[in-house]
């Protein structure tokens, strides 16, 4: 890959997570390697289950939690904002000596606006390693300086949605 470029899917709109995987899939339909972070999202989903059979996309997990971070206690959410923190060190050791041609931070924004990492955090990763990895970001409430950061920045919008009728999450479509 000869030039590398910040990628943020934000907004309201479904579509985020969906849009970062088809990048994904066909960039390992190229032979790039990826590494799919996904963060603060439990452990059932389509996506993983795929990711699995793909020899070139690393699913790699941060803060798994089954419940939205508003709902944890007091001490539920220092012990997930720990396990963040210390993850979030992992992946930087792993960047620093990896091979990856695209990471895709997927809920990274989300994960900034709970406060459970920083977005001087996400602003370092990107500073220190632009040059040499595609960086996908996903999530809703985008910060100022990482939309100034974003050489593409898609903004999904919420037309009307199923959700709004009372219609859960479905197996293979939404999870």
């Amino acid at each position: 890959m000869e030039k590398r470029f910040v990628q943020v899917y934000t907004g309201d709109g479904k579509g985020k997570t969906t849009a970062a995987l088809g990048l994904a899939l066909r960039a390992a339909g190229w032979g790039y390697k990826i590494l799919f972070v996904q963060f603060l999202k439990g452990q059932h989903s389509g996506e993983v289950e795929s990711i699995k059979f793909l020899k070139n996309i690393e699913l790699l997990k941060i803060g798994a939690i089954d419940k939205f971070t508003w709902q944890l206690t007091e001490e539920e959410y220092k012990a997930v904002y720990d396990k963040v923190q210390r993850e979030w060190s992992n992946l930087i050791k792993t960047l620093k000596n990896s091979n990856y041609d695209i990471i895709v931070l997927d809920e990274i924004l989300g994960t900034i606006k709970s406060g459970l990492v920083t977005e001087e955090q996400v602003c370092s990763l990107i500073d220190e390693n632009r040059d040499k990895v595609e960086i996908v970001l996903t999530g809703r409430n985008l910060t100022e300086n990482l939309k100034d950061k974003a050489d593409l920045l898609t903004e999904m919008k919420n037309v009307r949605h199923y959700y709004q009728k009372g219609v859960k999450n479905r197996k293979g479509i939404e999870k």
